[in-house]
């Protein structure tokens, strides 16, 4: 018979935290993670400004000089994610993976729709109707897009940066850059689809139920 018996995954709230430093943890849970001294691992987070560069990024899509985001106190990352460029930072709801995929999962492009059924899921604990676009990835409102998402597999299919889910963040940051390089699309929040404010830690527990279902993990939060 099949073995049944859900996978263990530790989920973790680290709070506000410093991209460069979020990425020296994450580094440090790959290798861990993929030496075996830890399970499956879920961190939840938000960065203070920062605007990252994935390998698919192109300048233009930049629309401030590095010195006029600096000047609003904007910080600035080329990563080794996929992607374009995206824009992080307080009220947006970041989550960073750390899975092995192997061996059931090894599936690029199947990961990434897990992710958007995460998200999906989320928002529909909020009475939020979204969806997948066509040839794009994230999720979208009628009001516009709600969640990015751009990721890493290293060797021995293990995954690192995430999901990026706008509950309540400062909008007007998202006019420095083409977020995700899409000319045209609206970026929108939980909060403005809702008319109301909404924190993180509302978000954080349908997250951690849905990622438990869609990925059929045990969920520990640490």
């Amino acid at each position: 018979m099949p073995d049944t018996k859900l996978q263990p995954l530790q989920a973790r709230w680290l709070g506000r935290v410093p991209y460069q430093e979020a990425l020296a943890v994450q580094e440090d849970m790959v290798l861990r993670r993929k030496a075996g001294e830890i399970p499956d691992q879920l961190i939840l987070l938000e960065h203070p400004h920062v605007v990252t560069l994935g390998t698919s990024s192109r300048a233009e899509h930049l629309l401030l000089s590095p010195d006029e985001m600096e000047a609003k106190g904007i910080q600035l990352f080329r990563v080794g994610r996929g992607g374009d460029v995206t824009y992080h930072g307080p009220g947006q709801l970041v989550g960073y993976p750390i899975l092995s995929l192997a061996p059931d999962r090894k599936d690029l492009h199947g990961y990434l729709r897990d992710l958007e059924s995460v998200l999906l899921c989320t928002l529909e604990d909020f009475g939020i109707m979204a969806e997948r676009r066509k040839g794009l990835t994230g999720v979208w409102s009628d009001q516009g897009k709600v969640a990015a998402i751009g990721v890493r597999v290293s060797s021995g299919w293990i995954t690192s940066h995430g999901f990026a889910l706008n509950v309540d963040p400062a909008l007007s940051f998202f006019s420095t850059i083409v977020p995700c390089g899409i000319q045209d699309r609206a970026v929108t929040s939980m909060s403005r689809i809702l008319g109301r404010a909404l924190s993180l830690q509302e978000v954080c527990p349908a997250i951690l139920r849905c990622f438990g279902a869609v990925f059929r993990r045990e969920l520990f939060v640490v």
